[in-house]
Formats: structure tokens, C-alpha cells, sequence
């Protein structure tokens, strides 16, 4: 995992947590076993929130924007 961190650093990521949650934000850093995201809350908010990597299953970077009209 600590290779993905390092080329996904300041990215948009989704993480998927070992309970079946996820959550998703820009991807701050990654040290001391720790992952650290900055996530929307609502309005103009945004909180640094920090993850164990034991609790991560997967990081996955945001993909680039359809070239197609959307379906709804």
C-alpha cells in the first residue's frame, strides 16, 4: 500500500474500509501507519481526518470525467 500512497499523494481517492464503508477526499499523506485525507463535510467545510492503514482494504484514485452524456 505504501507505493500506491506515494503516487496517489494529493490525488482524489475513494478508500474502501475492511467493514464494508468507504469514504473519499485528497489524499494529504501517509506516515506512521496512518493515512491522512481531507474530506467535504458540507457548505465550505472540510476536516483533516486521519485512517489505521489496518482498517483500509483498498485506495483507489478518482477515474477522469465520461465522454458521454449522463444517463439521467
Amino acid at each position: 500500500m505504501a507505493t500506491k500512497n506515494t503516487i496517489l499523494n494529493r490525488a482524489p481517492i475513494g478508500i474502501s474500509f475492511m467493514n464494508g464503508q468507504g469514504t473519499s477526499g485528497v489524499l494529504c499523506s501517509a506516515h506512521d501507519g496512518q493515512l491522512y485525507v481531507y474530506e467535504y463535510l458540507y457548505q465550505a467545510q472540510f476536516a483533516m481526518k486521519h485512517y489505521d492503514f489496518r482498517q483500509i482494504q483498498d485506495i483507489h484514485a478518482f477515474p477522469n470525467c465520461p465522454h458521454q452524456n449522463p444517463l439521467y
